[in-house]
């Protein structure tokens, strides 16, 4: 019998996939990831429901090197990163990947609702595709990767769970960043001992007011500035330089025909330009399509009508129909 490691958090979505491995005739392994966090006790709980052995790893180290050094660094720079892009190739596969080697395991897996086939990933249900979270796997970890979730919605992994009898069947999803639980990215930054210093709000090339660091805003943002301007306004650059954060009163500043990206990771590399779908931020809406042009480990993304707030340090994925073909970092 095969055996596959498989990423359990304690929630309800590993705990399903865990049985679904199992069914397709698998030995199942989980692993936990304890970040010194709480949630070292739900994992436990779920495992042992299932009757799965555990083994809880150390990410702490991993994690700060990786992540959480970057996700802070990017926010002083003026961008808007997405920790679960920097964690997922970083730390999360590759535990997976080291904890497969440790035991002879053929697979991992994980309880993300995207396909994998082939060593090739795919959209899962348009109502809860994740797939864009997995766009800078490396090859070994796409080669290697289960998604049972792959056919099921969220509602039916939750009948599920309910049929079943897990005690995970009802548990809240999470949907703030794990290490920051309380989703208060600034206050996270600060506690870090790194607190920006208030600057300008520059509208129409004058100052408008003062706000309370760059960490606090991201492009696009239309509202909790702390100060009001008599009008609807929206962040059109953050300004690490010059400490200020611009506005415009016309929302069309916010919207681009083009931007490029750096750090590509190619899971399907081009053989030159491409046209093809353009995910610029995790959403449900439809793909995009635009022109991919590589530029050294770039690209310059294209599109024929402007797409609203492509915002740097957020991550440009690409597909041609469902299947992913790689992401980069957006940059101004």
């Amino acid at each position: 019998m095969d055996k596959v490691v498989l990423g359990l958090s304690g929630g309800v979505d590993s705990a399903v996939a865990a049985h679904l491995l199992r069914e397709s005739g698998l030995e199942v392994y989980g692993l936990y990831l304890d970040n010194g966090l709480p949630g070292a006790d739900a994992a436990r709980e779920a495992a042992a429901s299932l009757s799965v052995p555990l083994t809880i790893a150390d990410s702490r180290e991993a994690m700060e090197q990786c992540v959480c050094t970057p996700f802070a660094e990017a926010y002083l720079r003026g961008e808007t990163p997405n920790p679960c892009i920097l964690c997922n190739p970083a730390v999360k596969f590759r535990a997976l990947l080291d904890e497969a080697e440790r035991i002879g395991a053929k697979y991992i897996a994980t309880g993300h609702y995207a396909r994998a086939e082939n060593g090739a990933i795919y959209r899962g249900q348009p109502e809860n595709d994740q797939s864009y979270m997995l766009c800078r796997l490396t090859p070994d970890e796409v080669n290697a990767l289960l998604l049972p979730l792959a056919p099921y919605k969220k509602t039916e992994v939750r009948a599920l769970a309910e049929e079943l009898g897990l005690p995970v069947a009802h548990k809240p999803d999470s949907m703030d960043i794990c290490f920051i639980p309380d989703g208060d990215y600034a206050a996270w930054i600060e506690h870090r001992g790194i607190t920006p210093p208030p600057g300008d709000f520059v509208l129409d090339g004058k100052a408008v007011g003062k706000h309370r660091g760059i960490h606090h805003y991201t492009v696009g943002q239309r509202r909790h500035f702390g100060v009001g301007f008599g009008k609807r306004v929206y962040v059109s650059d953050i300004c690490p330089e010059t400490n200020e954060v611009r506005l415009s009163s016309d929302d069309a500043a916010v919207w681009r025909e083009s931007f490029r990206v750096c750090g590509v990771n190619w899971l399907v590399p081009p053989e030159g330009e491409i046209v093809c779908g353009v995910r610029i931020r995790h959403s449900r809406r439809e793909l995009p399509t635009g022109t991919v042009t590589p530029d050294g480990d770039g690209a310059i993304v294209r599109f024929p009508a402007p797409v609203r707030a492509p915002t740097p340090g957020q991550t440009a994925a690409f597909y041609d129909g469902d299947r992913l073909l790689g992401g980069g970092f957006i940059v101004k």
